[in-house]
C-alpha cells in the first residue's frame, strides 16, 4: 500500500520556538489516520505547513507522491489536498449550496469571462459530488439557506461539507466537532469512515477522544512539537505516555472509556444497516 502523504523531519520554526519539531508522519492510502495531542501542541500549524499556509525551516512533506514544499496553498489543494478551517472561512453572502459549488468547481482568472459569453458550466460528476455532501452531512433542508442563518455547529457541518465538495484525494479535517452538539457529532461520527468510499484518505485532528479512538486506523500523538507515540487506537488507549501527557491518569481513563462506547455504538449501528 503506498502512501497518500508522508512528512519527513517536518519543522516550523516561529522565533526560537519549534511549533513543529521533527515530525515524521505517513498516511496510507484509503486510511483513516489521527492526530491527537494538548493545547498548543502544534497539531494545527502542522495542517497548516503541509497545506502551504506556514513555512517550514526543515524537513519535506511529499503528497501523493510529488514534494509540494515549493507548491501555494492553492497549487496543492488543486492536487487534491484540501482541508477544513477552526476558524469557519464561508462566503456569507453565498447560499449553503453555492459555497459548495465555488469549491467543486476548479475556477480559473478567465472562468468569469466563460461565463459571460457560454452558458453557465455545469459537470454532473461535480453536481453528484454536492448532492451527496449536503446528503452526508445532513445539510439537504438548509441547501438553499444562508450560513449566516444557521447554528455554529451546522456551519462547521458546511466547512467539512463544502471540502468533500472539492473531491479530494486527502482530507485533513481541523477540529470538525467543535462546536457540535451531540446530535451533530452523531451525524459526522456516524459518517467519517464512509468518506473512504468515495477515493479519498482522511486526516482528523480533534479533541474528541472518543470520537478519534472510534473511527481512526492509526493514531499519531503530538505534544510540544513532537511525535511522543503512535500506533492503533487499542495501543493509543492503552498508553502510558498518552494518558500522561495528553490526558492524565484519571481523564485518560474516562476518554478511553467513552472511545470504547462510541465503537461499540458506530458498529452497532452498522450492523443494524447491514442487516
Amino acid at each position: 500500500m503506498s502512501n497518500i502523504l508522508e512528512t519527513s523531519g517536518l519543522t516550523v520554526t516561529f522565533g526560537g520556538l519549534n511549533a513543529c519539531d521533527k515530525v515524521d508522519l505517513t498516511v496510507p492510502e484509503g486510511k483513516f489516520v489521527g492526530l491527537i495531542g494538548p493545547n498548543g501542541a502544534g497539531k494545527t500549524t502542522f495542517i497548516d505547513a503541509i497545506t502551504g499556509y506556514v513555512p517550514t525551516s526543515a524537513g519535506n512533506a511529499v503528497f501523493n507522491g510529488e514534494d509540494i514544499g515549493e507548491l501555494k496553498p492553492h497549487e496543492r489543494a488543486q492536487r487534491g489536498l484540501v482541508r477544513t478551517f477552526q476558524s469557519l472561512e464561508l462566503f456569507e453572502d453565498l447560499s449553503v449550496k453555492d459555497n459548495l459549488l465555488v469549491a467543486g468547481y476548479d475556477t480559473r482568472w478567465y472562468s468569469f469571462l466563460l461565463d459571460m459569453i457560454y452558458m453557465p458550466r455545469k459537470d454532473q460528476k461535480v453536481e453528484e459530488q454536492i448532492e451527496w455532501a449536503l446528503d452526508i452531512m445532513g445539510l439537504n433542508d438548509v441547501a438553499d439557506a444562508m450560513p449566516s442563518d444557521l447554528s455554529h455547529g451546522r456551519r462547521k457541518l458546511v466547512g467539512v461539507a463544502r471540502a468533500l465538495a472539492a473531491s479530494p484525494k486527502l482530507i485533513l479535517l481541523d477540529e470538525p466537532a467543535a462546536g457540535l452538539d451531540t446530535a451533530e457529532s452523531q451525524i459526522l461520527g456516524g459518517h467519517l469512515r464512509e468518506f473512504l468510499d468515495h477515493d479519498m484518505s482522511v486526516f482528523l485532528i480533534d479533541h474528541d477522544m472518543g470520537l478519534v479512538l472510534s473511527v481512526c486506523d492509526y493514531i499519531y500523538v503530538l505534544d510540544f512539537g513532537k511525535i511522543i507515540a503512535e500506533g492503533t487506537p487499542q495501543e493509543i488507549r492503552e498508553s502510558d505516555t498518552v494518558k500522561k501527557a495528553y490526558l492524565g491518569e484519571e481523564a485518560g481513563e474516562i476518554q478511553a472509556q467513552a472511545g470504547e462506547r462510541m465503537t461499540s455504538s458506530l458498529q452497532g449501528d452498522q450492523g443494524g444497516q447491514d442487516g
